[in-house]
């Protein structure tokens, strides 16, 4: 049995998905294989190979490839498919577009968002905005898998596989790649972020983010926002935590203004310790929340502030 696994990094750099990833296929066994595309440099490459439990690691350096377009990378998935009983990806943008489209190319069910490996034919993921628990199993000679990183410990940067090039994709004339619109930030990446501050409706203006901003800088954390919050045009989409937004699992998470809707709650309640500033004592944010503050939180923010020195 040999797992194929979908890389997942950005501007050269692995993202911590992967490592998640690799930590859910050692739980199904077997040989691990990871694919690079869209890697000039050969950096992500040779990250890749250190990730421990990893013996060989693609790298496909076709042009083709450079922006992992899904219309070009699902044909070479689906070329290298016969080698391999599972081929995953974790449960991101690139992972969402293009295994959905791997899967219809091999004619087989795919299995998204694992949140536990029960065998290697059996898995656990979240319905209906993760208030209940599905089991799903699989008799597909190639089972098709996204993960959910917050679920996985990160596997160690220990190991040393090899590293084989391959040349085999082509441009299938399907779409073309424009640009990207990047937006840049020194906090930390909101889905990786060891603490994440989010503000919701309560915020009542884009303007009062910057509140929320000045106690992410002093603990070094990221700022996140509900869908209510970006509906609103306080700030962009790419803040949104939830189940149409990123899901997120930081060690301290801190939810101002927010009310605790559902699908807010599908994105975030696995993190450790959640705290909950809320003037409404009934929000259903507080029946998650380890740690409920009832006030305004336009007089506790500025105090938490002041706190923090």
């Amino acid at each position: 049995m040999s797992i194929l696994i979908l890389c997942d990094h950005e501007n050269g750099q692995l993202h911590s998905t992967t490592l998640n990833t690799v930590s859910a296929a050692k739980q199904i066994g077997g040989n691990i294989h990871l694919l690079v595309v869209g890697d000039p440099s050969g950096k992500v490459a040779k990250a890749a190979a250190s990730i421990g439990g990893v013996e060989k690691v693609l790298a496909a350096t076709n042009k083709a490839l450079e922006n992992k377009l899904a219309e070009n990378l699902a044909p070479l998935l689906k070329s290298l498919a016969a080698g391999y009983s599972h081929i995953m990806a974790p449960a991101n943008t690139t992972g969402k577009n293009v295994m959905p489209r791997l899967a219809a190319l091999l004619d087989v069910m795919q299995i998204s968002d694992i949140i536990k490996v029960i065998d290697a034919d059996k898995f656990q993921r979240p319905i209906y905005a993760g208030n209940a628990l599905s089991t799903v199993s699989s008799s597909d000679t190639t089972k098709v898998i996204t993960v959910r990183g917050t679920a996985f410990e990160a596997a160690e940067e220990n190991g040393s596989a090899a590293i084989e090039t391959l040349d085999s994709a082509e441009d299938a004339g399907l779409s073309i790649y424009m640009k990207s619109e990047l937006s840049s930030s020194e906090r930390p990446e909101l889905t990786s972020a060891p603490i994440v501050i989010s503000g919701g409706r309560g915020m009542q203006d884009g303007a009062n983010f910057a509140m929320l901003e000045k106690i992410a800088d002093k603990l070094g954390a990221a700022v996140g926002a509900s869908r209510a919050a970006v509906d609103a045009g306080f700030v962009p989409n790419d803040y949104q935590v939830g189940q149409t937004g990123k899901v997120v699992a930081p060690d301290l998470y801190v939810a101002v203004g927010i009310s605790g809707a559902i699908q807010h709650l599908a994105g975030m309640k696995d993190s450790k310790v959640i705290v909950a500033i809320n003037k409404d004592e009934e929000a259903p944010i507080f029946q998650v929340a380890d740690y409920g503050l009832v006030s305004d939180l336009f007089d506790a923010v500025p105090e938490l502030e002041k706190e923090l020195g």
